[in-house]
This record gives structure tokens, sequence and C-alpha cells, in this order.
């Protein structure tokens, strides 16, 4: 079965409202989606991590180099395709949008292996572990609005998501380590006695500011903090683990299983969070993996985009042994964006539809049960929204 051709579609429409987090405040929201085609009829579907323009340079990547390498190329073959192209690719990116790009066409490749075998990608991988996966909400986005208007805003919002039916909800913060923590007091009030509450800082503090919001968050009994410093100071978050109580969690901004093997053995995440548009796909998440399990570290799934993404998620964490295992084993969930994005609930022939499934069963997602990534987008959906870059 030979590759005949890959597009990628870029899609982008102004958002509602504008949402911000640490780092920049964007109304804009963007899904970079990878097709390949093949002799034999079939056609797999990935995604790029990427937003904006980041998207529109991965089309580039993704057409104009990583398309002539493999044209032509055995279509399951995708681990050799994967090795060819990332050393082909080495000696000039081995990590950022080169491996996002290739992530996309990666992921591609598995869902036609699952098509070509008829079976679900959870059951290519090895067969699930679990039949449907409990989600968290996250939401409380950054706005230009006063410090009594977040703390307000978070604390009714943190409530809602969880009365929608989510297990856990997470915030985000980076105003400032002392207004941080008013966030997350409010935020504990608003699911106490309902849930758990997790913390996303977007890599914005240094080690003594992410040391004064944790020191609060192991008080309020958050659940996590999320990349707390940048993900190059890996002794920051050694640090941080060795002196907080609360879970320390990252790993999103982290390629490929060279750069998951430093952070590994490092020992500074309580949990790590791979990428899989990102860090090499498919192929390069389950090597990473494995090295996290190798170091007895669970993972739970950085989500982010289309309900591509979310449905690839959706069978990698149904595929994920347990760890350490026992009746009742520590268990991964799905992360799910609770803000507006039309790329994950109208992009689908067959929609997802997370948050009914959430309301009905309190908390839990069902995994695709079709071929391959058992989800197929609507062509029209994609022509309407596509960007002509």
């Amino acid at each position: 079965m030979k590759i005949t051709r890959i597009t990628s579609h870029v899609m982008q429409y102004d958002l509602p409202e504008e949402l911000g987090y640490s780092q920049q405040y964007y109304s804009r929201r963007t899904a970079h989606l990878v097709e390949v085609e093949t002799d034999e009829g079939l056609v797999g579907w990935g995604e790029c991590f990427g937003p904006g323009n980041v998207a529109i340079a991965n089309k580039t990547i993704v057409e104009k180099v990583i398309q002539p390498m493999i044209l032509g190329d055995d279509a399951i073959s995708r681990d050799v395709i994967w090795h060819k192209v990332y050393n082909l690719l080495r000696d000039h990116g081995q990590k950022g949008m080169p491996l996002q790009a290739l992530s996309g066409v990666d992921i591609a490749l598995w869902d036609i292996a699952g098509k070509a075998a008829g079976m679900p990608l959870c059951k290519l991988i090895g067969g699930p572990h679990s039949t449907r996966i409990p989600a968290y909400g996250y939401g409380m986005m950054l706005k230009r609005e006063s410090v009594e208007d977040h703390v307000a805003r978070f604390r009714d919002e943190a409530a809602a998501i969880l009365d929608m039916g989510f297990k856990a909800t997470k915030m985000k913060v980076g105003l400032g380590p002392k207004d941080d923590v008013r966030l997350c007091e409010s935020v504990a009030a608003g699911v106490a006695g309902k849930g758990r509450f997790m913390v996303d800082a977007n890599h914005c503090y240094t080690t003594s500011d992410a040391f004064y919001v944790g020191r609060a968050l192991d008080e309020l009994d958050a659940y996590w903090l999320e990349e707390p410093v940048a993900p190059e100071d890996l002794d920051g978050y050694r640090e941080l683990r060795a002196g907080l109580k609360v879970n320390i969690t990252g790993g999103e901004s982290e390629f490929n299983r060279w750069g998951w093997r430093t952070i590994l053995e490092n020992r500074g995440l309580d949990i790590a969070q791979p990428e899989v548009c990102a860090l090499g796909g498919i192929s390069e998440y389950l090597r990473v993996l494995a090295l996290a399990h190798a170091h007895f570290t669970p993972v739970v799934n950085h989500v982010w985009g289309s309900a591509i993404a979310v449905a690839t998620n959706l069978h990698l964490l149904s595929a994920m042994p347990p760890l350490p295992g026992g009746l009742n084993p520590w268990e991964p969930m799905l992360e799910f964006d609770t803000t507006h994005n039309s790329f994950r609930d109208d992009l689908l022939t067959k929609p997802l539809e997370i948050q009914r499934q959430v309301k009905e069963t309190g908390g839990y997602v069902s995994i695709p049960d079709g071929p391959g990534l058992g989800v197929e987008p609507d062509r029209d959906f994609i022509r309407n929204y596509r960007l002509d870059v």
C-alpha cells in the first residue's frame, strides 16, 4: 500500500471571546489536520500540535519537506518511515516544529494501519486495559479583568465544571504569585466537597515563585502543579518535587525519546504529560510511555486540539497498562478543554459528544470502536474553516 499524497488542512475561526494563559491572550482557535492518501483508497487522519502561525509553518514542513521524502513508501511501514524522516531532519531540528509535523503524519499512518487491519487503534497497539476513561475539565482562563473579577469567576467556573460531571478541574494561573494564590484559594472553595483541582502555570514562574505558590497548594490539597518553571529548568523541577507535597507535572513541551530520557532520569516529575501530536506521533509516544513506566512515572497525556487529537488520546489512554497495578489501580484521565472549540465538537461526521457522555456516566468517556482512530472528519466542515495559505 503506497502513499500517494499528504495534505495539510489548517483551519481557523474567531473565538466568541478572548482567552489567555500565562504567556499570551488569543482570540482565534486553530487546528492542523494531516490527511495521508494511499493507492488502495485508504485514507488516514492525524493532527499536528501548534496554534496560529505555527500551524502554517508546520503545513509547509508536512507538504514541502516530509511529503517528498515518503511519497511511494509503504504506508504500513510506519516505523521505517518515522526513522527515515527523523534521520533526514536530524541536522535541522530534533525538537520543535519538525517533530510536530512528523507527529501528524505518523498518527495518520497509524489510522491507516488500523483501517487496513480492521481494528481500533487501541487493539492494534495491544488491546484496551480499560473501555472507558475518566475525564477532567479545564477552563478558568485568564482575561483582561481585575484580580477580584478573576477570583469570583474562577470560583464559580470551577464549581460549574464539576457540576457538568467531570472528575476534576484545572485552572490557569499567571497574574503573579500572590494573586495566583488568591485564585487557587477561590477554586479550592469552588470545588470543596465535589472533586479535585489542578493548577497549570504554563512555565511562568521562577523556582522561588513556584515554591511560594506550591506551598499554598500543599495546604489547599491541590492534585498537581503543572509546568511550574521553564521546561529547560530540570534542576528546578527536581527541587520542587523534592520540596513540595503537591504533584509536579510537565513534559508537554518535550520531544522524542531522547528528550524524555533526560527528564525521567532527572526524577523531577510526579506525573508525565507527553503530547502525542507534538513529540513525534504515536510511534514515538509508545516509546516515551515505555520509558516513563520504566522509571515508575505515571502518565496523564496532554491533550489540545481537535476531535482527531481527542480520539487519538482516548485510544492511547485505553491501551495504557496500569502502573503499578492492583485491585484499584491509579487511573490516567482525559484532559478536556471546556472552552469553545468547534474543531472538537463539530468536526466529525459522528461527534464524540464528550460533555454528554461525562454528564450521563458520572465523568467517563468511551473509546471510539471503529477501525483506526474510529472517527472521520466532515470534509464540508474542513472546507468551511480551512485557511488558504
